[in-house]
């Protein structure tokens, strides 16, 4: 079998991007001014008002739309639900959701592959507080990795690709136009202009840039301790629920934590969306996976070492395969999936549907019918993704054989 030779990626020197630098740094200078002229007691409660639902609900387009719907994949929303969700995420203006590298799901893909990678994750938290919060949007990207990122799921989405051809006309109407419009319904267009669509856009921006920062120096790890991310309360009040983000370990589900006194707002919608048939297909982490990484992180001296693959494959006392056997298991059951990891044979057709990165990423790397197919070592440990100690516990238990060339 072929096997998939690992990159050597370098760091390249960054360099200012000039036109996202003056424009983010000219909406801080604009709200500024205009919330000095312009201050809460000088506007009416109703410009206060929605001053609070575009920021809350431009958040929701970002944490259920872009994060939990598209990043992730955690549910499946209907059409009705597609459109709001898009529209509301132009009014953050953060990029449409597949924007080449400047897609925010794409990037959000690769932080989830390379967490604190201070080279592959676009926002590492290993490179600082100010970094992991908006200092990387002065930078032009360099994401040598991306192209590793699966979008097919994004190009073939209708909404999607509409509003990633008229993003910035969406975006200047949601998060501009639109607010100022709703201003002259009580008589102040202009304090709506400023507070619903400058000084908003400053708390849509810094609240979810948190995420990315504060989420990964402060706060509890119930979960995992891999990787720097925490959950705070403090940041689930500010997010829309997204503060538990140490239950991020297990990326796929579709809830920020476990437990519905968990302050999340995001995951209660989802919920109503599925209440009205909206939604459907909200993934959950497995129950026993959740509580042994909770038992894990209790143990007083826990370790996060698992047997290596090659450890594993060295004491196998179960099935030996070689390619005519490989080719028969393959054959029996259409649509098996099954991966060449340093010798051993995996089963991952039952995880298709719980993988993060989606069922064509996984098929990617997989065995053919024939037989043949690439060794996806190179894939497991590291080069495709670095996976989190309860994804290697999962891949263990789908180990069906050792092969023999």
């Amino acid at each position: 079998m072929g096997t998939t030779q690992p990159r050597t990626d370098k760091a390249a020197p960054p360099k200012i991007w000039w036109s996202n630098s003056i424009f983010f740094v000219a909406i801080h200078v604009a709200a500024g001014l205009g919330a000095y002229f312009r201050p809460p007691t000088a506007v009416p409660w109703a410009t206060l008002g929605l001053f609070f639902a575009v920021w809350q609900l431009a958040d929701f387009g970002i944490t259920i739309g872009y994060h939990r719907l598209y990043s992730h994949r955690a549910f499946r929303a209907g059409l009705p639900v597609r459109v709001l969700l898009a529209a509301l995420g132009s009014a953050a203006f953060q990029g449409s959701i597949k924007w080449c590298v400047e897609s925010r799901c794409l990037r959000h893909r690769l932080h989830h592959r390379f967490t604190d990678d201070p080279i592959h994750d676009p926002y590492a938290a290993t490179r600082g507080l100010f970094y992991s919060h908006m200092g990387w949007i002065f930078y032009k990207p360099t994401y040598e990795r991306m192209e590793l990122v699966d979008r097919e799921d994004l190009d073939r989405d209708a909404v999607v690709r509409f509003q990633h051809k008229h993003y910035v006309p969406l975006a200047l109407f949601f998060g501009f136009v639109l607010p100022t419009l709703l201003g002259y319904t009580w008589g102040d267009p202009l304090g709506a202009f400023i507070w619903g669509g400058l000084v908003s856009r400053l708390a849509i921006w810094h609240c979810t840039f948190l995420v990315n920062s504060l989420a990964h120096w402060e706060g509890l790890q119930p979960f995992s301790d891999e990787d720097t991310s925490r959950g705070n309360l403090i940041l689930a009040l500010l997010t829309g629920g997204e503060g538990n983000h140490n239950f991020h370990a297990f990326p796929h589900d579709y809830r920020s934590g476990p437990s519905w006194i968990d302050w999340d707002p995001s995951k209660w919608i989802i919920a109503m969306f599925h209440t009205f048939g909206l939604a459907s297909g909200l993934r959950r982490v497995r129950e026993t996976d959740m509580l042994e990484a909770k038992q894990h992180m209790a143990h007083a001296h826990h370790h996060h070492a698992l047997p290596a693959l090659s450890d594993i494959a060295a004491v196998w006392v179960g099935d030996v395969w070689g390619v005519d056997a490989l080719r028969e298991y393959i054959r029996g059951k259409p649509g098996r999936c099954v991966l060449l990891l340093d010798g051993l044979l995996v089963d991952a057709t039952s995880y298709l549907g719980e993988h993060p990165g989606g069922a064509a990423l996984l098929r990617r790397y997989a065995v053919s019918p024939k037989g043949e197919g690439m060794d996806a070592t190179w894939a497991f440990d590291g080069g495709l993704n670095n996976h989190s100690r309860a994804a290697r516990r999962r891949m263990s238990e789908l180990i069906v054989a050792k092969y023999s060339a």
